[in-house]
């Protein structure tokens, strides 16, 4: 199963890419997850760009087809997804492959739920069903932990895994 993640963050240090990163590295068996890294090469959407598409959006695109489902972690910014999680999301508006597509939001500030309320609400108008089971806070702001540490911290690592799983056996029941 394919599963594509998603940060909101382009720093380098983001919590939010690293949770992906320890999120892939901690996959059950059966579950591949790449974390795209290309977002920051998206350019601003423009309605008028959609019909001939820029190469970093067609790539973009075609990474979501081919994944069985999303997972997505954004940090908050003004009590809202970043500028980044939205750009992206702005693509895949009325993408027919997006639509009905299982995504996972992960939240890894207990202060971002703005944010994360925002964001399942722009999931839901798009059409993604959202898998609650597999959508979870992991509680990483102000622990200081690395993706390694993350790895090593039991109650982060087996967050993760159970979103995964929770976000396997969804995709499973759609057949």
């Amino acid at each position: 199963m394919k599963i594509l993640a998603l940060s909101g963050s382009l720093r380098a240090a983001s919590i939010n890419s690293a949770a992906l990163r320890a999120a892939a590295r901690l996959a059950p068996t059966g579950i591949d997850v790449q974390v795209y890294g290309g977002l920051g090469e998206l350019p601003l959407f423009n309605p008028d760009c959609e019909a001939n598409s820029p190469a970093s959006v067609l790539a973009f695109q075609r990474a979501v087809a081919a994944a069985d489902g999303l997972v997505l972690a954004s940090p908050e910014y003004a009590h809202g997804v970043s500028g980044t999680i939205k750009n992206a999301l702005d693509w895949l508006v009325g993408y027919p492959p997006f639509v009905g597509k299982r995504v996972a939001v992960l939240n890894t500030s207990p202060r971002s739920w703005t944010a994360d309320a925002a964001l399942r609400e722009t999931l839901r108008t798009m059409a993604a069903v959202i898998v609650e089971p597999a959508s979870l806070a992991v509680p990483l702001l102000g622990k200081g932990l690395d993706e390694d540490g993350m790895i090593a911290d039991a109650t982060v690592a087996a967050t993760l895994r159970s979103a995964l799983s929770e976000l396997r056996r969804a995709i499973a029941a759609i057949g």
